[in-house]
């Protein structure tokens, strides 16, 4: 499995997304996750995707189709040239007595998250970082019952001076 962080940069419209979305699961592509969002400028929406391909043909040919779409301004990928990439998760365990906490606290320094909300019977920590460091966090609180994760997928940006939009 190749997998590919791709940019695109559509018109801002209601069912841009949809259609990007659908016409890749049409191809059999996986999409491992999907996020989109506005950019510097108001009419126009980025849409971050990493997909999983078997060979790098079938890429090219989903690339090309979403190429066609009129609302697609521009697609790359990203995996061509240096970049860089973050995720956002959020975790919610349970930490029923003070001990607990304080564990929870520690394991989350040394990952480099921030606790984000404290209550009696649970612990919510926040880390932005890349998905290895999110999986160790993850990996780290095995022992403890998770009760809620949310994650926002990878966000990713070309290196240097040159946007998107540009190259």
């Amino acid at each position: 499995m190749i997998k590919q962080h791709l940019a695109l940069l559509c018109d801002n419209k209601p069912g841009v997304l949809t259609h990007v979305a659908g016409l890749i699961s049409r191809r059999a592509i996986n999409i491992e996750c999907i996020n989109a969002g506005y950019t510097e400028e108001a009419d126009v929406t980025r849409i971050n995707i990493v997909v999983s391909v078997e060979n790098r043909r079938d890429l090219d040919q989903a690339v090309n189709q979403l190429a066609k779409l009129i609302d697609v301004i521009k697609i790359v990928n990203l995996d061509a040239a240096p970049f860089v990439s973050y995720e956002l998760a959020m975790i919610k365990v349970k930490s029923p007595t003070p001990q607990a906490r304080e564990d929870l606290t520690n394991i989350a320094g040394l990952l480099k998250a921030k606790i984000v909300d404290v209550q009696r019977g649970s612990l919510t920590m926040r880390i932005t970082s890349k998905e290895d460091r999110i999986e160790a966090l993850l990996d780290m609180l095995k022992d403890y019952e998770v009760l809620e994760i949310a994650r926002t997928g990878q966000v990713s940006l070309s290196r240097g001076e040159q946007a998107v939009k540009d190259m």
